[in-house]
């Protein structure tokens, strides 16, 4: 069991510091002047397609690629660059982003003049509510996710599903989404190991096409994973819990599935084994995924821990899908007019020449 302090920066977010027991208590204050949060995010719905689109523009000036004495997540030591985190040390702090895309705390625009306008027949705008938070893997400010102990990817999973669970309880929030970025060419601002956590006030299309494709097929899940588990040619790796695999029509030139073999809609809901045998795979996973590629010591990625809908558990189920636009060793896939004019896909290998690679550097 973890042990969570609850604090407050000196703007008013709150952080927490996620700890294995018997960690000194956590009681460094923020000692920055900073101003409030203010954020006017707000969404629109696209009338052709049905899909909500967000607008932060106060994210225009956020932090970008810092010299390393100005970390912003790394911890404040005595004499050091005043950081985001106000402790000399930590092992997990997740704290509310400072340009969020999406707050609770917002200064909204007022509705009422737009749903007044000729626009309100065709675009519904609603304000951007919800909670983003950037999670710190390690106070460590070199290395990466594949870097961490086991020990301390078990420990977020843990962080993963106490987080999940609290913005669950947020009034409006219909979606949960951790995620982390890697690599300059995936767009990452800062380099010290870290991921994030939206909460959406709308099922993002993603998570909506698959609940879509659950209703109409409600053993989807099941029945994929005996497809994968019957072919086999597509199979990384196999635990008691849990099927590793290389998705039959993967978009991307690398992209992996874990999917538990159980219905489980979110990480609250895995129970104690799976958590141990999901922490054993993620520590083979994310290693590998470096050896890819001949050449490359770290490949960009997305890590995308996808959830059921909240309140919606029958809809969804909880599996990372991680993916890389590198195509081949130092070049890009570029989404460009198949990709992003139409949503139509087009990849430069085959699923099972991707699994096949992975097997042959698999420890």
């Amino acid at each position: 069991m973890l042990e969570i302090t609850r604090s407050t920066l000196s703007d008013g977010r709150e952080i927490l510091y996620f700890d294995l027991p018997g960690t000194p208590p956590r009681t460094a204050v923020d000692e920055r002047d900073l101003p409030a949060v203010s954020t006017q995010s707000f969404m629109r719905r696209d009338p052709l397609t049905g899909q909500w689109s967000l607008f932060a523009a106060h994210r225009q000036n956020r932090t970008f690629l810092p010299p390393a004495h100005e970390d912003p997540l790394a911890p404040t030591k005595p004499g050091s660059y005043p950081s985001e985190i106000p402790e000399a040390d930590y092992q997990v702090v997740v704290f509310e982003n400072r340009f969020p895309s999406l707050s609770t705390r917002g200064e909204y625009l007022e509705d009422s003049a737009w749903e007044t306008s000729a626009h309100t027949a065709t675009v519904e705008q609603r304000p951007g509510r919800g909670r983003c938070e950037v999670v710190c893997f390690t106070s460590e400010a070199e290395g990466s996710f594949a870097d961490l102990s086991e020990e301390r990817k078990r420990m977020l999973i843990e962080v993963w599903a106490h987080r999940t669970q609290e913005l669950s309880a947020i009034e409006g929030v219909r979606a949960v989404f951790p995620f982390e970025n890697r690599g300059e060419e995936i767009g990452v601002t800062l380099s010290h190991p870290h991921g994030q956590i939206y909460s959406y006030p709308f099922v993002p299309p993603r998570m909506e096409a698959i609940a879509e494709q659950v209703r109409q097929h409600p053993h989807l899940f099941d029945e994929v994973l005996a497809v994968e588990l019957q072919a086999g040619e597509r199979i990384i790796e196999q635990t008691p819990g849990f099927v590793v695999y290389t998705p039959a029509a993967a978009k991307w030139p690398l992209e992996v599935m874990v999917m538990p073999r159980r219905a489980v809609p979110d990480f609250p809901a895995l129970n104690e084994q799976e958590r141990e045998e999901l922490a054993g795979i993620l520590h083979r996973l994310f290693p590998a995924v470096d050896r890819f590629f001949e050449g490359v010591e770290r490949t960009p990625y997305i890590a995308a821990w996808n959830q059921a809908p909240v309140g919606q558990p029958e809809w969804g189920r909880l599996h990372l899908q991680l993916f890389s636009l590198m195509r081949s060793p130092h070049r890009m896939k570029y989404l460009a007019g198949s990709e992003s004019g139409m949503g139509a896909w087009i990849n430069d290998t085959t699923p099972e020449a991707i699994a096949e690679r992975f097997r042959s550097i698999w420890k």
